[in-house]
């Protein structure tokens, strides 16, 4: 995958992460009584990932040659633990 390739798939990524905390933001309501706290602490260091994702794509954008592999890398790293913390917040419905 070239650079402009990467670029547009981590743009996606930036949207999908905007929707899935939107989405999990509406299910807020239902969560029962007994891990609302713990649902809305997942939420806020969801929100946290989120700002993290987006510096990291800013900088994955402007990103030069020698450093591309560097920025790309940090924007995987960031996106990972934005899906970790995903697989958190799901847990709480089971």
């Amino acid at each position: 995958m070239n650079k402009e390739e990467y670029k547009a798939k981590a743009a996606k990524t930036i949207d999908e992460v905007s929707a899935k905390i939107n989405e999990l933001k509406a299910k807020k309501e239902s969560a029962k009584d007994d891990v609302k706290s713990d649902y809305e602490q997942s939420l806020k260091t969801l929100e946290e990932k989120k700002s993290e994702i987006q510096a990291k794509y800013d900088d994955l954008k402007v990103a030069t040659d020698d450093k591309w592999d560097e920025a790309k890398n940090a924007f995987s790293s960031a996106s990972n633990s934005f899906k970790d913390g995903i697989s958190k917040i799901s847990s709480l419905f089971s």
